[in-house]
């Protein structure tokens, strides 16, 4: 559930207001928040009926009421973990929050047992030469490497079509006509597959700038050559609810340094610094961006995704950063397309 505002509540709000929120949809509680939107807690039917049983009136507030330490689940929760929890806990619906306990959406688990089909593109792009895996791509697109006994490229498509996002486009190039074969129109994996061909390198966002019909809501862009379990409709949530105008997935990433770091100042040396660790959020390859992005993208162009966020910084737009806490991997070399083989069935 997507429109929370109408089911918010303050602490200051009467047992009465929230017998509106609770009687007037099908989502049955209420969700209770402080001025910034952080969740303080939730209400029920329940909870309500067990007030007026002690005596609470219909005009008295809900803070004495309502359930202040509710099950939650973070925007970086898959669709199964979430279902795990509601059916392993007996309840049909949870808040969905951030990293900063901000109320995001609501997850219902009628509605995640039958996912709704969503209008949203997913551009995957999918025409790299993976050179740095050579021999294995010298008959077939990184995308199309076996892993967990099928391709990338398919596991990627089946995990968006899970969650109901079918409308997918491919930006092919180098041996575009193994994937074409594969996958066809899309009918046979349930979803609706257009191929857009880039004549020459384009970069990760120059293909953009070759679709044939401009996306009208925001859509997905996604590197063809990535695992992972991400919740790609909590990705959607969290870009609409900051009313981004591009969100990039990150990812942490650690560096040791393998010496001891001496710190100088003026020649002389102020600490020596054991091998330390170095933390960086680096692009984990997939992004949601709002139509007009592709207007500032080159016509014919190489044109990185980088670019376009440096593009958009510039302008002063509102670009966010999305996450990823759950399972992902860059299958670019060799070691890791082995790694993916070793880790696929333990994860998917």
């Amino acid at each position: 559930m997507k429109d929370i505002e109408k089911i918010k509540l303050t602490i200051d709000s009467t047992i009465k207001d929230a017998l509106t929120i609770i009687d007037s949809g099908a989502v049955k509680i209420a969700l209770v928040v402080d001025k910034d939107n952080k969740l303080l807690g939730t209400l029920t039917d329940g909870d309500v009926r067990r007030g007026i049983l002690k005596g609470i009136a219909l005009s008295d507030t809900i803070v004495n009421i309502y359930f202040k330490t509710p099950t939650v689940v973070s925007v970086n929760a898959s669709k199964e973990e979430i279902i795990k929890i509601c059916t392993s806990k007996k309840i049909h619906q949870i808040p969905v929050v951030d990293e900063k306990g901000i109320v995001v959406s609501v997850s219902l688990l009628d509605e995640l047992l039958k996912p709704e089909v969503h209008p949203n593109k997913v551009v995957l792009m999918v025409g790299g030469l993976g050179s740095r895996l050579r021999p294995l791509t010298e008959n077939t697109p990184k995308p199309m490497l076996h892993v967990g006994n099928k391709p990338i490229l398919q596991t990627i498509i089946e995990k968006f079509a899970s969650y109901g996002f079918v409308n997918i486009i491919m930006c092919v190039n180098y041996k575009s006509h193994v994937i074409q074969q594969h996958f066809g129109d899309g009918s046979q994996f349930g979803v609706n597959i257009e191929y857009i061909s880039e004549h020459k390198k384009m970069g990760t966002a120059g293909a953009l700038g070759l679709l044939t019909e401009k996306p009208k809501e925001s859509f997905f862009v996604m590197n063809g050559d990535l695992l992972t379990n991400i919740n790609f409709e909590s990705l959607l949530d969290f870009h609409e609810s900051h009313n981004a105008v591009a969100s990039m997935c990150v990812r942490e990433y650690d560096f040791q340094v393998p010496y001891g770091v001496v710190h100088i100042d003026n020649g002389k040396i102020k600490s020596v610094e054991e091998k330390p660790v170095h933390k960086f959020f680096v692009s984990a390859g997939i992004y949601m961006l709002t139509p007009d992005c592709i207007k500032l993208i080159p016509s014919d162009e190489f044109y990185d995704m980088p670019m376009l966020f440096d593009k958009l910084i510039e302008m002063d737009e509102n670009t966010i950063s999305f996450p990823i806490r759950e399972y992902w991997l860059d299958i670019g070399r060799i070691d890791e397309y082995e790694k993916a083989n070793l880790e696929y069935h333990k994860v998917f």
